[in-house]
């Protein structure tokens, strides 16, 4: 077996069930296969590789999570990955008004080769860990300046985070004159060989200066000296590059489809 089908195997052994430690007020719910995660930003579904189901039952199976969410009148994702079974989970997604979001690349690599160097940051700019509510908000107000949208939600979602498991999720803030120019977290996957990288996200002006880099030196180093041995990220095709350069394997792809009440 190759090592990219090895780290394949072993993201769909143990990256496909329940997190653990939900955040307050959100919770997790089975619908056969299905995983469901409701109370969230957006509801969010996931499943195995294979869902063991086709044609009539998937289509009911796929109405019922819609059906599930319009109820509470929130919009709901459906987290796809490129070696899926059945092939014609996607097609049936769309139509079932599921539209899909841009696709990113799953890397996983070996969080020790990762924290083999120390993190290198330009003159002026400072790394450190946060956990206060202020300072999630501050991160939330840089996503929002780099997205051109309301990111509010993910103060509200990293707090409840570091509430329910301050030990199961590390996020570290980039900055400069005291400005956040740069916010990445590292989230741990108890019971698993793994932890996910998220965020990672650059104030246009600070990009390029291995800022980004950096942010995954240090969560690299964290989750090694918790014994973990492998790091997961989706991946965007602007970090996709960076992190292959620094050991990363694409091991598959994945594709949010998502679907959203009249008017949201």
């Amino acid at each position: 077996m190759t090592d990219t089908k090895i780290l394949l195997a072993a993201y769909d052994g143990q990256m496909r069930g329940a997190p653990p430690h939900p955040p307050a007020g959100v919770t997790y719910e089975q619908d056969g296969p299905l995983l469901r995660i409701v109370g969230g930003f957006r509801g969010l579904v996931s499943g195995p590789r294979a869902l063991g189901v086709t044609g009539a039952e998937l289509d009911r199976l796929i109405a019922r999570q819609r059906d599930h969410f319009a109820a509470r009148g929130e919009a709901v994702e459906w987290k796809t990955r490129g070696h899926d079974d059945p092939a014609d989970l996607t097609e049936r997604l769309r139509a079932a008004g599921f539209a899909p979001e841009d696709r990113e690349t799953v890397l996983v690599g070996r969080a020790a080769d990762m924290a083999v160097r120390e993190p290198v940051l330009p003159e002026g700019v400072t790394l450190r860990r946060v956990t206060r509510a202020a300072d999630m908000r501050r991160v939330a107000d840089m996503e929002s300046a780099v997205w051109g949208q309301d990111m509010g939600w993910i103060a509200t979602d990293l707090t409840g985070r570091v509430t329910a498991a301050p030990d199961e999720i590390a996020v570290y803030v980039a900055e400069a004159d005291g400005v956040v120019v740069s916010a990445a977290w590292l989230v741990f996957r108890t019971g698993t060989e793994f932890a996910s990288l998220w965020g990672g996200s650059t104030l246009a002006d600070w990009r390029g200066r291995g800022i980004y880099r950096a942010l995954v030196t240090a969560r690299a180093a964290r989750a090694a000296a918790r014994g973990v041995d492998y790091l997961h990220v989706d991946a965007s095709d602007d970090s996709a590059p960076i992190l292959r350069r620094l050991g990363f394997e694409a091991v598959t792809t994945t594709t949010p489809y998502v679907w959203s009440p009249t008017g949201a």
